[in-house]
């Protein structure tokens, strides 16, 4: 009798930032996954949201405005992305990873996949980190403005024109023709006039705060101290930095940690990450190319990835897909 062997798929996992969550987030992969339904579980013995109730019933129940809260929304993204890739773990029986790349909150989820850090600990980061943001944006006037359409040049001509004697810089270069810019409220509010100016379309974002802006130096100087107190391990996989656009040093777990710093003053460049991902992965033969895959919740990477490179298949994981098998994903 021939006996086939099954293969563990070779995969890269985007991690989602803030913005995606939903109410409903990872129930499914709970309900579904022993291993899922555990993830939840740790991370309510982690995450004290005092009268707020658990994180498992926010993530599930909501409400969406205590949901959307930087303090809340953080821990409970990184919980429900966890426990979608221990679902999928769960379905294709293991997985080669191949590289983790995240957007802003989601570097934590990809450095934590790539053995940086326990989910524990990573729990308790970005916990922390989502406090001190939501800190400094209630201590400062900030705001964030989407321009469409514009480049780099273009978005720095935008903050220059705008800024004044404020707080104005890019923040996101999410995805060709997709950038956001990020500051003070009274120069994000000069800036939508700026950029009609060009003839670029603007809109102010519903956000919390002026986020990868200096005016998160606040976070920036805490989360110094929350990282000072985590032992980090050697990367197990390529992990791309936000920072840098290009991936960090697998083996300088203290450099890493000054990335993680800069991350929250400094411009995301996850159309750069992206971008380098999809050389690195186009010099593989087709049969062999590791596959891109979106961790829960929502598909919101899978469409910046289609503005960055509409020949990239991303597979988006918002909820369990019961015909999956590791045969279609090799």
């Amino acid at each position: 009798m021939e006996i086939s062997v099954m293969h563990k798929p070779n995969v890269v996992l985007l991690c989602p930032g803030q913005g995606a969550q939903i109410i409903g987030m990872g129930q499914r992969w709970m309900e579904a996954h022993p291993a899922a339904a555990q993830t939840f579980a740790a991370a309510d013995e982690v995450v004290d949201l005092g009268g707020n109730g658990s994180l498992t019933s926010l993530c599930f129940d909501g409400p969406a405005e205590s949901l959307n809260r930087t303090d809340v929304s953080q821990p409970a993204l990184f919980t429900a992305a966890v426990a979608s890739f221990q679902g999928l773990l769960d379905r294709w029986g293991g997985a080669d990873l191949f590289a983790t790349l995240g957007l802003s909150l989601g570097e934590y989820t990809a450095l934590h996949l790539a053995g940086a850090f326990g989910f524990r600990d990573g729990l308790k980061l970005v916990a922390t980190r989502g406090r001190l943001m939501q800190e400094a944006a209630e201590a400062s006037d900030g705001g964030m403005v989407a321009l469409i359409g514009a480049d780099e040049d273009q978005a720095n001509e935008v903050c220059d024109a705008a800024r004044g004697d404020d707080v104005l810089v890019p923040a996101n270069f999410n995805a060709t023709g997709q950038i956001v810019i990020s500051g003070s409220r009274t120069a994000c509010e000069r800036a939508v006039t700026a950029a009609g100016e060009m003839r670029l379309r603007a809109t102010s974002l519903s956000v919390a705060g002026a986020f990868h802006s200096p005016l998160m130096a606040p976070a920036a100087q805490g989360m110094a101290k929350a990282l000072e107190e985590i032992d980090f391990q050697p990367l197990s996989t390529i992990v791309y930095s936000n920072v840098t656009g290009k991936p960090h040093d697998p083996d300088n777990p203290e450099l890493l940690k000054v990335r993680l710093i800069e991350q929250l003053t400094t411009p995301v460049r996850w159309s750069s990450n992206c971008l380098d991902l999809v050389r690195t992965i186009s010099e593989f033969p087709e049969s062999d190319r590791p596959r891109i895959h979106e961790l829960a919740p929502g598909k919101v990477l899978k469409g910046l990835f289609r503005r960055i490179d509409k020949t990239v298949e991303v597979t988006s994981h918002d909820q369990p897909d019961p015909t999956l098998d590791h045969s279609n994903v090799s």
